[in-house]
């Protein structure tokens, strides 16, 4: 049986009926804060780059979203997404795979999951592979509204 969820709500937000659009929160970390050295090839301006492009595909795509970009320390990341969380309601927050697939961020990883399920109890997670692969992890979960601009 699948646990996908068929609407867009967290608690009482339901952009269907309250007029306001679903909003994504996106966690990933800083380019800054990236060990470049394990990707050969990859750089700080390259990711920017990426970064800035699957932000800009989310846009044009109609996606609501507010990007967090945290720091690697757990500590002050957690502060960033608690500053994040605290400006709207979301509906789904996407983690980056930066912070999920290398291992020596497996503590920042459990403290961002820990903090968004305090801050936003019942939001749903996704997750992406890629920068690029951001748009088809957030349509797993939630559809784009044309936000006006």
């Amino acid at each position: 049986m699948s646990t996908r969820r068929t609407e867009n709500t967290v608690g009482d937000h339901d952009p269907a009926t309250s007029g306001t659009p679903t909003t994504v929160l996106s966690v990933g970390l800083h380019p800054s804060a990236i060990d470049y050295g394990r990707y050969p090839g990859l750089d700080e301006a390259t990711m920017t780059a990426r970064i800035d492009a699957g932000d800009a595909a989310l846009r044009a795509a109609g996606f609501d979203f507010v990007p967090c970009r945290v720091p690697a320390t757990p500590d002050e990341a957690e502060a960033v997404v608690r500053a994040c969380v605290g400006s709207r309601p979301f509906a789904v927050v996407m983690i980056g795979a930066g912070v999920r697939m290398a291992p020596e961020h497996t503590e920042l990883f459990e403290r961002l999951v820990n903090v968004i399920n305090e801050v936003a109890p019942g939001i749903s997670f996704c997750f992406n592979t890629s920068p690029e692969s951001t748009i088809d992890a957030l349509r797993r979960w939630v559809t784009p509204t044309d936000v006006p601009r």
